[in-house]
Order: C-alpha cells, then sequence, then structure tokens
C-alpha cells in the first residue's frame, strides 16, 4: 500500500476513503457500504440496492434449505 493510501481511523471511528479509490470503483457519497469480517481484517464492498437483488435467488427451492441457525 501506498503512503498516499494509507488512512487513519478518527475519534469518531470514521475513516475516509481516499478520492482515487472512490473514483476507481465510481463510489458515491451517500452509498453504503457493508464491512465483512475477513481474518485479522475487513472487506468493504458496496451494499447492493434491493432492484439489483431482483432474481438473484431464481430456482431456489422454499423446502430443505439450510439457516445460520441449523447445527450440522
Amino acid at each position: 500500500m501506498k503512503n498516499s493510501d494509507a488512512v487513519t481511523l478518527s475519534a469518531k471511528f470514521q475513516i475516509s476513503i481516499p478520492k482515487a479509490v472512490c473514483e476507481a470503483h465510481k463510489w458515491q457519497p451517500g452509498q453504503e457500504f457493508a464491512f465483512i469480517p475477513k481474518g485479522s481484517g475487513v472487506l468493504l464492498v458496496p451494499a447492493p440496492e434491493r432492484d439489483q437483488l431482483a432474481g438473484i435467488a431464481q430456482g431456489a427451492g422454499r423446502e430443505n434449505y439450510r439457516d445460520r441457525a441449523d447445527r450440522f
């Protein structure tokens, strides 16, 4: 990582994403993101809009599915 890409966590637990990163990914002010724990760090991903999720589970069965609460 280049020094220009390094950020500091503020006292309010906020970070600023470098402008070059936002422009490269076409991220906009007000856009929502999800933090996904990954080892000793986190993965930052844009949260999808509701219309982007349409059809994502097409063909999925409504019975015999597994839930996070299910035990092996």
